[in-house]
């Protein structure tokens, strides 16, 4: 049977299932069966649009337990990330909208507060959700309200330091906040049963806690920070099994716990809830879940249990698209030829090995890549150690990530003058995943940053030189930045200028067009079209966009007007600072900046928003000829440097 008609003849349950209450009126047998169908939609629906797949398999049961258990929307879900919150959805009325799931009209693969009363944060990154949950149960003992908060959170987060930080603060301010700590890192047999629930009860109950308060007065105060929080943490990472007597770790920080149960089996899961919600202090329920239960191709995806594929084929799991050459690819490529070279580069990672291209380095050389998890902080500066140790890091990030490191990045790198190159793949906007993914701040963000330097490759033979340029930089740090998707053709530049290429140029010189990194194709076409109008358009792809080369503001002032593309925001961007260059250059040419406006994007496929922003071929060919001819109709003083309002 194939997964639609399985959805097609087993779905009347799910069918009948508009809001939570709707799953707290059914039986045992029942929920067994909305989980299995819930299973099946999820495959038939995402193996159409793409999206998180495997980790909301592997959530079903525990979704389900936790709205028979809590009362969303005044109880407070909170998920970290937000990718595993498609069953959350399904539960709170928003089927109908997974036909176009990640698409234009359609759902967010995160929570949206735009969709429904039942989302709160709209977080898509990790390690977030258990500060939210520290805040909310504040203000509502504050407040005086009665209501329960409920995050949940990867095994995975937990290696992200603002968990750290907000157990310590949970621990100590001691509101009722239940932790669900969704672990699918590991598989181990969970300790379930009448025995184990009971013991539950036992460790949660009011009057054992009132004794065990009486054997804390006379022992004396357990410190809530230093070798304790992390051996808890650490126990949690671990599975808590290897640990002895977690329970008492839990106790000394002040938060109890409850667990291991086994995430699919929903009694299991709701009795521990129960018993947490009962408690009236903050407790974590550890949960073991499967990532990709239930669904094979999942289970057997050794790399990521089809953590986020695009569109596939929901009977084999496997991929619809035609396989392509990819940024991510030349990247890797081309990082472990420089490695065969240098024995000083090593890679590190947060977290995204496989995303980021830094695999293809560790299964070379294992010992020279470093997998911080979720710590973009730590990678950061980290690497700054490396960097003093004698190495040169190659540190690969998603650029939305990187934005969480600025201030490593500022005072422990490039104040030292470290050579440390940050490698932000996915910049730009990326589309489907949405605002929070999209990596459209970095050139302004970093921009500011004294000796660092920012390439924008163009395509494949400009991300392989661009690389090698930035590892034999030994006196600071620099970054590379390239987007999503399949590389762009070469497109091979007509001669150089120092560090600026000049991709095309015609006898006028009316208009220098600086085209950034993967908008070097647009550039040219807008050239051919704007010709076509009697002007003429040097378009030049400056290559290292920060600090501003001194050829490109050379270059600006042989032209009447200037006009700037790049994929990032315009304030503070490229544009921006080409016009400050100019301006202290003394170049008297009137700049005009085409950006992404600095604004909450909604989700849709790149060449959806690029429209939306009019940063197509067509639209800046026809702002270009608008603006050269006005300076033929009306001339304009030539000391203004003007700047386009973007809508």
């Amino acid at each position: 049977m194939s997964v639609e008609e399985g959805t097609a003849n087993h779905g009347r349950l799910l069918g009948t299932v508009h809001g939570p209450q709707d799953v707290k009126r059914m039986t045992a047998e029942q929920l067994d069966i909305l989980a299995a169908e819930i299973r099946d939609f999820l495959i038939a629906k995402v193996s159409r649009t793409g999206g998180h797949v495997g980790p909301n398999l592997g959530v079903v049961e525990l979704t389900l337990a936790m709205h028979r258990v809590f009362d969303s929307p005044r109880d407070r879900l909170l998920f970290d990330t937000g990718h595993q919150a498609y069953v959350h959805k399904i539960l709170t009325g928003r089927q109908e909208g997974f036909d176009k799931l990640r698409q234009r009209g359609g759902l967010s693969g995160y929570p949206s507060q735009a969709e429904s009363e039942h989302d709160l944060i709209e977080n898509s990154h990790a390690s977030t959700a258990l500060s939210y949950a520290d805040g909310l149960a504040k203000a509502y003992a504050l407040r005086g309200e009665k209501r329960s908060v409920v995050a949940v959170v990867g095994d995975g987060a937990l290696t992200g330091g603002m968990c750290w930080e907000a157990l310590n603060n949970i621990a100590t301010a001691g509101n009722p906040l239940v932790i669900v700590v969704n672990d699918n890192g590991r598989s181990y047999s969970p300790t379930i049963g009448g025995l184990a629930d009971h013991l539950s009860s036992l460790r949660l109950n009011p009057g054992y806690e009132k004794v065990l308060d009486t054997v804390k007065d006379a022992l004396g105060n357990t410190p809530f920070v230093g070798k304790p929080m992390y051996e808890v943490l650490h126990a949690v990472k671990k599975g808590i099994k290897d640990a002895v007597a977690p329970q008492a770790m839990f106790e000394d920080l002040g938060i109890k716990y409850v667990g291991p149960v086994d995430g699919h089996d929903v009694p299991a899961v709701e009795a521990a809830l129960r018993a947490a919600k009962n408690f009236g202090g903050p407790v974590i329920v550890h949960a073991v879940t499967r990532k990709g239960y239930g669904y094979r191709p999942a289970e057997d995806d050794e790399a990521d249990c089809l953590h986020g594929p695009g569109a596939f084929d929901a009977e084999t799991g496997k991929l619809l698209a035609v396989p392509s050459v990819k940024w991510t690819n030349v990247f890797a490529d081309e990082l472990v030829a420089i490695a065969d070279e240098r024995p000083d580069v090593v890679g590190i990672t947060a977290a995204m090995a496989e995303p980021t291209g830094i695999a293809t380095l560790a299964r070379k050389y294992p010992e020279r890549v470093y997998d911080v998890g979720i710590a973009e902080q730590h990678a950061a500066t980290s690497a700054a150690g490396l960097a003093m140790g004698g190495l040169h890091p190659v540190v690969a990030v998603y650029a939305t990530f990187l934005n969480r490191a600025f201030d490593q990045v500022l005072l422990d790198v490039a104040m030292h003058k470290l050579p440390v190159t940050f490698v932000l793949d996915r910049a730009g906007i990326t589309g489907p995943d949405g605002p929070s993914h999209y990596g459209i701040w970095d050139m302004s963000v970093f921009g500011v940053v004294p000796g660092l330097r920012i390439a924008a490759p163009r395509d494949s033979a400009t991300l392989r030189e661009e690389l090698r340029e930035a590892v034999a930089v030994d006196d600071g740090p620099t970054i590379l930045r390239f987007p999503t998707g399949t590389v762009a053709a070469d497109l091979p530049a007509v001669r150089r200028v120092g560090p600026v290429d000049v991709l095309a140029e015609s006898a006028r010189t009316d208009v220098l067009l600086v085209a950034v990194g993967s908008f070097a194709g647009l550039g040219v076409e807008v050239a051919a079209r704007v010709a076509e109008q009697g002007y003429g358009v040097t378009v030049v792809d400056p290559r290292w966009v920060r600090p501003v080369p001194a050829e490109l503001v050379e270059l600006a002032s042989a032209h009447r007007l200037v006009v700037t593309v790049e994929d990032g925001v315009r304030i503070g961007g490229v544009g921006s600072a080409l016009a400050q260059a100019m301006r202290d250059a003394d170049v008297r040419v009137p700049v005009k900046d085409l950006g992404v406006a600095a604004d909450w994007h909604p989700h849709g496929s790149r060449a959806q928003i690029l429209a939306d922003l009019r940063l197509t071929a067509q639209d800046v060919a026809r702002d270009v000829t608008g603006w050269i001819s006005g300076l033929d109709a009306a001339p304009v003083d030539p000391a203004t440097n003007g700047a386009r309002a973007q809508s």
